[in-house]
């Protein structure tokens, strides 16, 4: 059966009329980039990585990478949004699961430590100090937005039980930074073992907040002295 007036399938690289290696699609080239781009922002960073690298490590020359991403920033930005979208989706979806707070707490920790593991030049990328993640984007960006979900778990555990719900945003701030936190010490060492980590985490934040006080102060100032912002 004659083939001539078959077109090329769309998902696979288009083959050069000069017999030569393959021709990726824009959309190909778009996803190539980004695929070298996140593998060498991770392993060096946002500054030790250059246009040239990139280009050269894609096989292309530097206009592509300025044609698809306008820089080596426009890529790096894209990487970061990714990064964002990806990780976020899934503590979002942890921390919307119907079921009980702690359990909630737990699922929330192992999600982190999942991606961690699965995804570590992702993360690495997103806690990388750099121009980019000090503007709009970055780890603390989205720390700032899985803040907000748990600020609104929080305030209604707060109202049931007695406590200040106006306290909640300062207390999601204190739990998500104390998982953020304990998830960059474990992408240098791996130990202990992933649930090990996230049992420990719940440890502390569940049985410190069963234990919270109403009305805390510091028992090292006296009463009268403490004053208020």
């Amino acid at each position: 059966m004659s083939t001539a007036n078959q077109s090329p399938t769309p998902d696979r690289p288009r083959a050069s009329r000069t017999g030569g290696r393959a021709r990726m699609t824009g959309a190909q080239r778009r996803e190539q980039l980004l695929a070298i781009g996140r593998r060498l922002f991770a392993e060096k960073g946002f500054e030790g990585t250059s246009v040239e690298e990139i280009a050269a490590t894609a096989g292309v020359s530097k206009p592509v990478v300025y044609e698809h991403f306008g820089g080596k920033e426009g890529l790096y930005s894209a990487v970061v949004e990714l990064e964002t979208a990806k990780l976020l989706e899934a503590i979002t979806e942890a921390l919307t699961q119907p079921a009980p707070p702690r359990q909630v707490l737990e699922i929330a920790a192992m999600t982190l430590l999942d991606y961690i593991e699965t995804e570590t030049d992702g993360f690495r990328i997103l806690v990388r100090d750099s121009p980019i993640t000090k503007q709009d984007g970055g780890f603390a960006s989205l720390m700032s937005d899985v803040a907000g979900h748990v600020e609104y778990i929080l305030g209604e555990q707060f109202a049931a039980r007695g406590f200040d719900p106006e306290m909640a945003p300062l207390y999601a701030q204190m739990l998500v930074g104390m998982i953020a936190m304990t998830g960059q010490f474990w992408l240098d060492h791996r130990k202990p073992e992933k649930a090990v980590v996230a049992a420990h985490v719940v440890n502390l934040a569940w049985n410190g907040l069963t234990g919270l006080e109403t009305r805390p102060r510091l028992r090292s100032i006296p009463k009268g002295d403490v004053r208020r912002g």
